[in-house]
């Protein structure tokens, strides 16, 4: 098949540069003869919904334990450069992998690339646009989509404050998964004649700044997607949306842990299982039975009742629109 990812800009890697990676190894076993597979788990960058992916990914191959089949796996993380997550996939294609699972959008297009040559399947997890992200059409790369019901979310927002004016939109341009959700939002907003506020930013700091931006234009709540940039920062931005009385409608249940109001969506650690059995099913079977990417199932929506109750919100009004999980801000 066709291989049309883009060739992304990096500057010339050596392999024998060190291999500054932060990496845990793992061991579990599998159901077909002795042979032993070996795993590279690729996370984007460090926060907390690609480690739990990355976890459940981990426990998953831990959990083949049948007919003396050993998976071995090594946990690494981009650091959000992509020169690093470069170095990561021509690593692990140079050490003969049976499969990489990048988690994150620029971390599979990297992974992708890199196993170009020697055709390594790559399994990713969480790409919210796999065709935008091109990558479909590849014949050894599959994967699990969370692609965003932003629709939903919009409406959630409606049903808690139908008077609703300014919707603020937080995200980051150099987030992909961010795109195709944030133009979603944009449509919805102007069909509904609902002004919106854009704020952008790429780091810590510019996300802190771009918060306090929304909140003194006076947005009434904000919609943030799947977006790795924001999320990092979540925990350093929500208590100001909530002295400000905003709430924070997000794309992952993550961001809600992190302080975040409100999402509806997908569940990280059944997503990172699905991508896991995913991974066992093309090392064992091969890459031909398999989709481009296959969807992890969504429609759940989680609520942080501590946040809820201090921004006085009483979130029996989703009720109607499907099951609720509550939980609590967690500050990891």
């Amino acid at each position: 098949m066709k291989h049309i990812i883009k060739k992304i800009t990096a500057a010339a890697l050596s392999l024998s540069m060190l291999f500054a990676l932060t990496a845990c190894g793992g061991e579990g076993a599998g159901s077909e003869g002795d042979k032993t597979y070996k795993v590279a788990i690729v996370k984007q960058m460090d926060h907390p919904s690609l480690d739990e992916i990355a976890n459940a990914v981990a426990a998953e191959l831990d959990d083949f334990v049948a007919d003396g089949v050993k998976i071995t796996y090594d946990i690494y993380s981009g650091q959000g450069d992509q020169s690093v997550l470069m170095q990561i996939g021509n690593q692990a294609v140079a050490d003969g992998v049976d499969a990489i699972i990048p988690i994150a959008t620029t971390a599979a297009q990297v992974m992708a690339l890199c196993a170009e040559e020697t055709k390594t399947p790559v399994v990713f997890a969480a790409v919210s646009d796999p065709a935008k992200a091109e990558l479909v059409g590849i014949d050894y790369v599959t994967g699990v989509s969370d692609a965003l019901n932003t629709e939903f979310i919009m409406n959630m927002m409606l049903v808690q404050n139908p008077v609703i004016k300014n919707v603020g939109l937080l995200y980051s341009l150099s987030e992909p998964n961010s795109a195709t959700p944030i133009a979603e939002a944009k449509a919805f907003l102007d069909a509904e004649g609902i002004s919106y506020t854009e704020a952008t930013a790429n780091t810590n700091d510019e996300v802190i700044a771009a918060a306090n931006s929304l909140i003194a234009q006076g947005v009434d709540a904000v919609f943030t997607p799947t977006d790795n940039i924001i999320m990092s920062a979540e925990l350093a931005i929500y208590e100001s949306f909530l002295a400000a009385g905003v709430p924070h409608y997000t794309g992952a249940d993550s961001f809600v842990r992190s302080g975040a109001f409100a999402t509806c969506g997908v569940n990280y650690t059944d997503l990172g299982g699905q991508a896991g059995r995913l991974a066992y099913q093309v090392m064992t079977a091969g890459m031909d039975p398999m989709e481009a990417f296959y969807l992890a199932e969504g429609g759940i929506i989680t609520i942080n009742t501590e946040t809820a109750a201090a921004l006085d919100i009483d979130y029996s009004v989703f009720d109607a629109m499907g099951p609720i999980v509550e939980v609590t801000t967690t500050a990891e």
